[in-house]
């Protein structure tokens, strides 16, 4: 019998070929894997590249390829580098998890060579609500100044919307602002991108009949939501029922509401509508004051029972603080022409001291104007979440509260604005009980009946009318943006407080809650960066260098002891 014997060369050979083999088919195989079961791994301790699900739900659901031309491009400092990278690692995501329906530029406006079609286009953008922003930064100890856009274009077939980057309290440090705009970019890129290329199923009806605030006036904020839910108005005494509506605005009523009114209201909420009021307790405005000065005396809405059975009271009194805002006031003549002078007027409080919540997360000031206190009274099984405060120095007067432009020249006594930080804005969610309990229908409601207890709902109450409020241009007519002070030439956050506060109260998908993603901020201390800067360049230098070395002596070493034995 002749036994043929396994040379060791031919055995390794063998093994060779099989581990071979077995790699083959595993990176086939891990190939296979991966382009049947996607997924994404973020190992930051602060998941900032971590796409909420109802973003991916939205960009899984387009039904075509979204656009976004961003226009923040070119060379920036530290700082706005991140927001730019920030912008397209988030597109970059959005790029995938819509299956390469949203396709992204990076345009950079200042490559226009030719100064009047760089203009031209400069100001196209100024007109879609990108405003260029003049950034001055040092850089290696030299001043440099850039004009900066940081915005961009959502565009989906026939329409487009407009994405701001730079967002964030303005009180707040630069780095400290930057950093809130980067926590904002997926909220404000989804929000663009669902205000295009979705149609809002959702129906608002904003209430009149009671003196409230006329379209004009309130017809930025009505334009606003517009892109989003389909908004209706209507007399409420000429309506049987508010059924079809998903939320009620109230803003700024004057006459007192019907108990039939009042009726329609509660059984509304009763049944799961979502309802935001901005009411006055006190009557003033600035007219009258300009006029010669008046007295404001509360004004009887009626309202006071509802709101009371929902969980808030607003009182009768006014707010005075020493952070507030500033009107033209007339200090003297030059011969017959009137000097004007901006005087600061404690009766318009800005409000910068926010709840961390969705609805004011990162918010900018917003602009009040004679605002009221509210407190909380008992209200089983409703959740009370206070949103906006006044700033600790605060003043609380009573009724009847003198106005007058004389108090505007006045001298401040700091021993008066004490009150301390006031809240002026509530949430409420939870099971409501009707203020119709245990009482009749009211008066030419034949028929109805009255729920008693409610199902699962949400209110938001703030004491001020004029929150919602736009002025108007008195030569032609328009209205100008919601929280724009014209005298000061300012830009409040009025309007993204009531479109927050009426998509959280909606939901929006859940896409309001985006705006709770918050990013750790580590900065470097700029004192050591500058001391060790040498230190810390030679050691990124030579440390890998060094480290490759002693990896290939010791490898080498190894191979050399490994084959000689053999």
């Amino acid at each position: 019998m002749v036994t043929q014997q396994v040379t060791p060369a031919k055995s390794n050979r063998q093994r060779d070929l099989l581990k071979f083999a077995a790699w083959i088919i595993a990176l086939i195989l891990l190939n296979v894997a991966a382009a049947n079961w996607f997924f994404r791994l973020d190992l930051t301790e602060d998941k900032r590249y971590t796409i909420a699900p109802v973003t991916k739900q939205m960009l899984q659901s387009l039904p075509d390829e979204v656009v976004v031309d961003v226009y923040l491009e070119g060379e920036f400092p530290a700082g706005f580098k991140r927001l730019q990278q920030s912008v397209r690692e988030t597109l970059d995501e959005f790029r995938i998890y819509s299956g390469n329906n949203v396709r992204f530029n990076f345009i950079n406006p200042n490559d226009i060579t030719d100064e009047t079609q760089r203009n031209e286009f400069i100001t196209t953008l100024a007109r879609k609500g990108i405003t260029p922003t003049n950034l001055r930064a040092t850089e290696d100890g030299k001043q440099v100044e850039r004009l900066v856009f940081p915005g961009a274009v959502v565009r989906y077939k026939d329409k487009e919307a407009t994405v701001n980057f730079l967002k964030g309290n303005l009180s707040a440090s630069a780095e400290q602002r930057l950093n809130q705009s980067v926590e904002g970019i997926e909220y404000e890129l989804a929000t663009g991108i669902r205000k295009v290329a979705f149609q809002g199923s959702k129906n608002i009806g904003y209430i009149m009949g009671h003196g409230e605030l006329e379209m004009e006036q309130v017809a930025d904020l009505v334009g606003s939501l517009g892109q989003f839910y389909r908004v209706a108005r209507g007399d409420l005494a000429q309506i049987q029922s508010l059924q079809g509506l998903d939320l009620i605005i109230v803003a700024k009523p004057t006459t007192a509401f019907s108990e039939a009114d009042k009726y329609k209201i509660d059984q509304f909420v009763m049944n799961g509508g979502k309802a935001v009021f901005f009411v006055d307790a006190l009557n003033a405005n600035m007219d009258s004051v300009g006029a010669g000065g008046m007295f404001s005396i509360p004004y009887n809405l009626n309202l006071d029972d509802l709101l009371f059975r929902y969980g808030v009271r607003l009182n009768a009194t006014m707010i005075m603080d020493l952070n507030s805002g500033f009107i033209p006031v007339v200090t003297g003549y030059m011969g017959e022409k009137p000097q004007t002078e901006m005087i600061n007027w404690r009766f318009y409080p800005l409000l910068n001291n926010f709840s961390k919540h969705p609805i004011t997360r990162n918010l900018d000031a917003v602009y009040s104007r004679f605002i009221g206190t509210m407190d909380t009274v008992r209200a089983d099984g409703i959740r009370k979440t206070p949103l906006v405060y006044t700033s600790q120095y605060s003043r609380i007067i009573q009724p009847p509260v003198p106005l007058a432009l004389e108090e505007a020249r006045l001298e401040v006594n700091p021993a008066l604005f004490q009150a301390g930080p006031q809240p002026v804005g509530y949430l409420l969610e939870g099971k409501f009980t009707s203020l119709f309990r245990n009482r009749r229908v009211p008066a030419g409601l034949a028929g109805a009946q009255v729920k008693e207890q409610g199902v699962e709902s949400k209110i938001a109450v703030f004491p001020d009318g004029d929150l919602v409020r736009n002025d108007v241009n008195a030569r032609t007519g328009q209205p100008y943006e919601l929280g724009f002070d014209r005298y000061n030439n300012i830009t409040f956050a009025n309007k993204e407080l009531a479109l927050n506060t009426i998509h959280y109260l909606l939901d929006a998908e859940g896409l309001i809650n985006v705006r709770s993603k918050e990013i750790q901020l580590r900065p470097l201390d700029k004192v050591r960066v500058k001391e060790e800067k040498t230190y810390w360049q030679l050691l990124n230098l030579i440390i890998p260098i060094a480290l490759l070395g002693i990896f290939g002596f010791v490898r080498f070493y190894w191979r050399k002891r490994k084959y000689t034995r053999f």
